[in-house]
């Protein structure tokens, strides 16, 4: 698909953001590629405990985001963000709707590490879920840099730009957020 220019791509996000569905549409199509991309990293992460396909997560989360009224759409890489963790939140439902049924699995967990990288064991996206929702009630800031970074993929420069500080910042909260995420994921 061709790029579309960031004036455009800003118009569309305007749109989206003030509950045009047609924009949303436009939106999603336009950004179709990196939202792939962002399924499939999603996918590999779980590395390989789950059936689905990428295209399928992407038309889910999309159908998750469609639904929704109220959700702001400020700019294009939040509507990454907000597409990362729609799709974090689908995976989520289908481990725990496939652990039910199968009375638990033997899911295992890595470390969250300085920069997105294939696990090479099967992450416990379940016990990752329940510390990220934590983490958010505690402080949301900190839950979004994870979706952001660890998710999404964005570099602390991007995230720094996104939220208007210095690399330096973001890199502080990246490791507050890791000290808090880890201290939840072990104190269970």
């Amino acid at each position: 698909m061709p790029e579309n220019p960031p004036d455009v791509m800003a118009t569309l996000v305007v749109r989206a953001d003030a509950g045009d569905a047609t924009a949303r549409d436009a939106l999603f199509a336009a950004l179709y590629d990196e939202l792939h991309r962002l399924a499939q990293a999603h996918l590999h992460r779980s590395a390989g405990t789950l059936t689905l396909g990428a295209t399928t997560l992407l038309h889910e989360a999309y159908l998750d985001i469609a639904k929704r009224e109220a959700v702001a759409f400020p700019d294009r890489n939040r509507f990454l963000g907000y597409a990362s963790k729609a799709m974090r939140g689908l995976i989520l439902h289908y481990v725990r709707n496939r652990s039910a049924i199968k009375r638990g699995g033997e899911l295992t967990f890595t470390s969250l590490q300085d920069e997105v990288a294939p696990a090479e064991t099967a992450v416990d996206l379940e016990r990752l879920g329940s510390a990220l929702d934590d983490l958010a009630s505690f402080d949301p800031a900190l839950a979004e840099l994870v979706d952001l970074k660890f998710f999404c993929g964005f570099s602390f420069s991007e995230i720094a730009a996104m939220r208007s500080v210095s690399d330096r910042t973001i890199q502080r909260d990246w490791a507050k957020a890791r000290a808090l995420l880890h201290q939840s994921l072990h104190d269970e």
